[in-house]
C-alpha cells in the first residue's frame, strides 16, 4: 500500500512549513510520505528556523525553500500555515489551516514559540491520521 503524502504549505517555504515538515518526518518517521513548499518560495530557508529547530535535535541545514512545482501534484493531505488566499489550491484529499504566525522580521523568542506551536500540531495530526 502507497504511503500517504503530506504537504505542509507556506508563502516562502522558509520558516513555518519547513518546521512543520522537519517535525513531522522526525516524529511520524516513514508512515508518510511528507513534503513542504510555498506559493512564492524565499529562495532561502531562515538561519533562525535552522537554529531553533537544531536546540530540539531537528537538522534542517540542508532544506531548500521549494515552490509547489517542485512537489508532486496530488496529496492525502494539504496542511496551509495560514497563508490564506496566497496558498493556491494543491489537490488533496483532506485540508486544514492551521493559522501559524509568521516569525519571519522577528526575534528569536517568536521562532521559538512558533516552534513550539507547529510541533504540537504537527503531534496532534500525527496522532489522529498515523
Amino acid at each position: 500500500m502507497a504511503k500517504q503524502k503530506i504537504l505542509f504549505a507556506c508563502i516562502g517555504n522558509c520558516c513555518r512549513s519547513q518546521m512543520a515538515e522537519g517535525f513531522a518526518k522526525k516524529l511520524a518517521g516513514n508512515k508518510f510520505e511528507i513534503y513542504s513548499a510555498g506559493s512564492k518560495p524565499a529562495g532561502f530557508v531562515s538561519q533562525d528556523v535552522v537554529s531553533v529547530m537544531k536546540e530540539i535535535g531537528i537538522d534542517l541545514s540542508a532544506h531548500y525553500s521549494k515552490g509547489f512545482s517542485d512537489v508532486p501534484a496530488e496529496f492525502d493531505y494539504v496542511v496551509t500555515m495560514g497563508c490564506g488566499e496566497d496558498c493556491p489550491i494543491v489537490p488533496a484529499k483532506e485540508r486544514h489551516d492551521w493559522k501559524i504566525e509568521d516569525p519571519i522580521g522577528q526575534g528569536i523568542d517568536v521562532f521559538r514559540r512558533v516552534r513550539e506551536n507547529i510541533a504540537e500540531g504537527v503531534r496532534k495530526f500525527i496522532h489522529e491520521h498515523a
